[in-house]
């Protein structure tokens, strides 16, 4: 059989094995790459990423937003399309997020929608033929924020449509009284599933107070908490399975710009109110959770559950993203051999300090420069292309070459019993 490419070598992680001394073989082709006993896991579904967004102006888009993640080892990406509240139809929504993908991306990329104006045509006309021929199939709603907020009626109306059509409802919370009807009903019908962030992992609300108008750098929604103790239990967190994904949320501005970060400046007086919520991460999502991998906070196939194999289930991707298995999609990632994997240092990777010049994004700031990383994607592969290349010349991959993901339904988020679709309200 001819092979695309052969992994020798290789110490396979999957969500539930290790598996050392293996061979990936990726059917027609000629190239082999050497892993030296390094690990090689699924590539990183990045299921919360904005880009291309109107409220972002000085955010990434596809081209630059992708480009990042195929350098920190993200081979698939959920982007959020926003529907305005002026807006009385979706499929212009959807159409126009197409449009801003399409031809652009680096890696395979779906859409949630965030709902803003559910009116009655969206959700019984719009949403079913969306997810049967668009394959879109989970929505975001927010309660706080006026442009995005909806009533608690609405909420109750998109989740009974979106519970009948088998779709995922990701919710922003932030209301007291709908946590609690949440926390009283539908935690006996539904499963709640919960992500986090890295920033939220490694940071605290001491970079809120940098020198002049830096803290303004570190500025996002949920805020980043004042005390360590919070950061080590979010990592038990992750060990122990009250989190399921962890995303980057990759909300990113530029710091220096008007109508970034530093649109909170005005007259040489902060105004916090003004300065856009939100940080890059997409980049450096893989390698940051990996180094707590290395660190002993989480396990190599915890790592795997949470940046590839869940994101790929919960969004309706789980036959064909988010493991290593015979069917799937051949998204890999391999990360250079540690010391218990391979004595000869010249295979192993040299520690760095992150800066942000050496990232691929579009911004001018990472909350992490300075961060000292120990491993980082040797190769990152996309369908059984290469598409990184560390050693090499870097991106080596083609704007384009991302493909549309059209999704099925949750494979996590599924009830734990029967619901009576004529419960839906009306009116």
């Amino acid at each position: 059989m001819e092979l695309d490419l052969l992994i020798i070598n290789a110490t396979v992680v999957t969500a539930s094995d290790i598996l050392p001394e293996q061979q990936i073989a990726i059917k027609n082709g000629k190239i082999t790459i050497d892993a030296y006993g390094g690990h090689v896991t699924p590539g990183g579904v990045d299921s919360h990423v904005h880009l291309h967004q109107d409220n972002s102006p000085t955010g990434d888009k596809f081209e630059s937003g992708t480009r990042s993640a195929v350098a920190g080892g993200t081979t698939t990406i959920l982007a959020f399309a926003s529907q305005k509240k002026t807006e009385l139809s979706l499929i212009p929504v959807v159409e126009e997020y197409h449009r801003r993908a399409g031809g652009n991306s680096y890696v395979d990329y779906g859409f949630h929608l965030i709902l803003t104006n559910p009116t009655p045509d969206i959700l019984d006309k719009e949403l079913p033929n969306l997810v049967k021929e668009g394959g879109i199939t989970s929505v975001k709603l927010y309660m706080t924020y006026d442009p995005m907020k909806l009533s608690d009626r609405e909420i109750l109306h998109v989740m009974m449509a979106t519970r009948s059509l088998g779709m995922t409802t990701m919710i922003h919370a932030e209301n007291a009284d709908i946590i609690g009807w949440i926390s009283d009903q539908l935690e006996k019908l539904l499963p709640i599933l919960a992500e986090t962030c890295p920033h939220y992992l490694y940071l605290t609300s001491k970079r809120l107070r940098g020198q002049g108008f830096e803290g303004a750098k570190c500025v996002c929604s949920p805020p980043l908490r004042e005390n360590p103790m919070d950061l080590e239990a979010m990592w038990a967190g992750l060990s122990n399975g009250t989190f399921t994904t962890v995303s980057s949320d990759h909300a990113a501005h530029k710091f220096d710009h008007v109508q970034g970060k530093k649109a909170g400046l005005i007259n040489g007086t902060s105004s916090f109110r003004k300065i856009p919520n939100g940080l890059p991460g997409l980049e450096t999502r893989q390698p940051l959770l990996f180094s707590g991998v290395l660190d002993d906070k989480l396990k190599v196939t915890k790592f795997v559950e949470l940046t590839s194999s869940n994101p790929a289930k919960l969004y309706g991707m789980g036959s064909t993203k988010g493991t290593i298995a015979p069917g799937y999609d051949a998204d890999l990632v391999i990360w250079y051999p540690t010391e218990e994997q391979c004595a000869d240092v010249e295979k192993k990777m040299k520690p760095f300090a992150l800066s942000n010049e050496t990232l691929h994004h579009d911004i001018d700031y990472s909350p992490f420069e300075g961060f000292v990383f120990r491993n980082w994607p040797r190769y990152t592969v996309v369908r059984g292309e290469v598409v990184w290349d560390r050693n090499g010349k870097g991106v080596v991959g083609s704007k384009g070459f991302g493909r549309y993901l059209k999704r099925g339904s949750s494979s996590l988020g599924q009830p734990r019993n029967i619901w009576v679709n004529d419960f839906r309200p009306s009116g």
